[in-house]
């Protein structure tokens, strides 16, 4: 445990070391403020954390990162992070087979799948290039001020046909979204989409929770309190489990939804999205190719042989399978998903090993369309709330909800507010 040598008072306690909390922290040293982080578990990283289970490298979760966000840009030593990509594109597979649906402009050789009459009409494919190339090329800004409704709205609104929409975009927007009805903001589809055809999706040589280890290790040297838990927030600072207290002026919360809510009573918050990930040892891999694997049928999210990503992943050469399903499946959901795996891989999965399982509630905030992408950081006087429900579902909403709670702060200490 990482204890501070200041006594207090301080300017303001972070509540809360996921990427949100890190990123407000450290735009609030940079100013020169007293600054506490109090984290409740033992580790940062709130839900993008890494374990090591059996000779594997596990996230919590299934999780891809992706080097298009601003706020990763701005924060990130993406070299530090050896990351290593996934092959652009996505593996669907359909009653006839696997279909590949890539970007044309990035590997054209691969892109035959969406020649007219395989995977998409060629009326589609007018109408798909269409929507790609203006979330591609439109300012982020543009598409935040658009007018919103949900994914479904938006693709329908954009031409796309309902076999496509079945076919690719219901299975594979369900993994990014944790929702099969795409009821999920347009607005925040519209930016995700531009995410991924500006972006590359990768996975850290130590797992995702590499990010924000990296995050807290530019913070102060003993600014970060690890495993000390706040019951509750207090006139003069916030009081701890133990039953003492630490003094601070301002307070921001930046935990999940749950949490928040209570600490904060009457913050509305959303629901959350729950899902289950599990991993699989085989001894030989199914797949060579570093590719998300989606099914048109939905009996999983998406699927992939992280070891093709980051060999390192294991450290006795057999091949890590990852496969992720909506909500807390049962023994007989999880037999029933590894024979639909046997048959999506072309591969006897008899013999493979059940290493690790991961249920993660909360795993993202609900976004039912039309929803606000950003909400205030102030709730009271000396008292803010950050964190991706507070923003966007996603690393970069973490990060600028983070952002933004901290240039609240500061405005309100300067100003005398606090």
């Amino acid at each position: 445990m990482e204890r501070t040598t200041n006594s207090g008072p301080y300017d303001v306690v972070v509540v809360g070391a996921g990427a949100a909390g890190l990123a407000c922290a450290g735009d609030l040293c940079a100013e020169g403020l007293r600054v506490a982080l109090l984290e409740a578990g033992d580790a940062v990283g709130g839900r993008m954390r890494t374990d090591r289970v059996a000779g594997f490298t596990a996230d919590r979760g299934f999780q891809v990162f992706n080097t298009s966000y601003p706020q990763v840009k701005r924060r990130i030593d993406l070299k530090a992070l050896r990351l290593r990509p996934f092959t652009p594109g996505v593996l669907v597979h359909t009653e006839d087979g696997p279909r590949r649906f890539t970007d044309p402009s990035r590997r054209p050789k691969e892109s035959r799948d969406l020649l007219p009459g395989r995977l998409a009409s060629g009326r589609d494919l007018l109408a798909l290039s269409a929507l790609s190339a203006r979330d591609a090329l439109a300012p982020a800004s543009v598409l935040r001020r658009g007018t919103d409704g949900t994914t479904r709205d938006a693709l329908a609104a954009a031409g796309v046909s309902p076999r496509l929409v079945e076919t690719f975009f219901r299975p594979f927007l369900s993994g990014v979204f944790l929702e099969d009805r795409l009821e999920t903001s347009a607005r925040f589809f519209h930016l995700v989409w531009r995410s991924m055809l500006r972006g590359t999706l990768c996975l850290p040589a130590a797992g995702i929770g590499a990010v924000p280890v990296q995050l807290a290790s530019r913070l102060p040297q003993g600014l970060l309190r690890t495993e000390t838990p706040v019951a509750a927030l207090t006139p003069g600072g916030v009081a701890l489990a133990d039953g003492s207290e630490v003094p601070a002026r301002a307070v921001v919360v930046a935990t999940g939804q749950r949490v928040a809510a209570e600490l904060l009573p009457g913050l509305r918050v959303p629901d959350g999205r729950t899902v289950t990930t599990v991993y699989h040892a085989a001894a030989r891999p199914p797949s060579e190719e570093p590719v998300l694997v989606v099914d048109s049928r939905r009996r999983f999210l998406n699927t992939c042989v992280l070891t093709a990503v980051q060999p390192g992943f294991s450290t006795d050469g057999r091949a890590l399978v990852s496969t992720s399903v909506l909500g807390s499946p049962g023994a007989a959901d999880t037999a029933i998903l590894l024979r639909a795996l046997g048959e999506v891989y072309g591969a006897e999965t008899a013999d493979w090993e059940l290493v690790h399982r991961v249920t993660v509630t909360d795993a993202l905030p609900a976004m039912p369309g039309p929803t606000p992408l950003s909400r205030t950081a102030r709730w009271a006087p000396g008292r803010y709330v950050c964190g991706d429900h507070r923003a966007t579902g996603s690393l970069q909403g973490a990060l600028a909800s983070g952002a933004r709670a901290a240039r609240t702060v500061l405005d309100d200490l300067r100003s005398g507010a606090v």
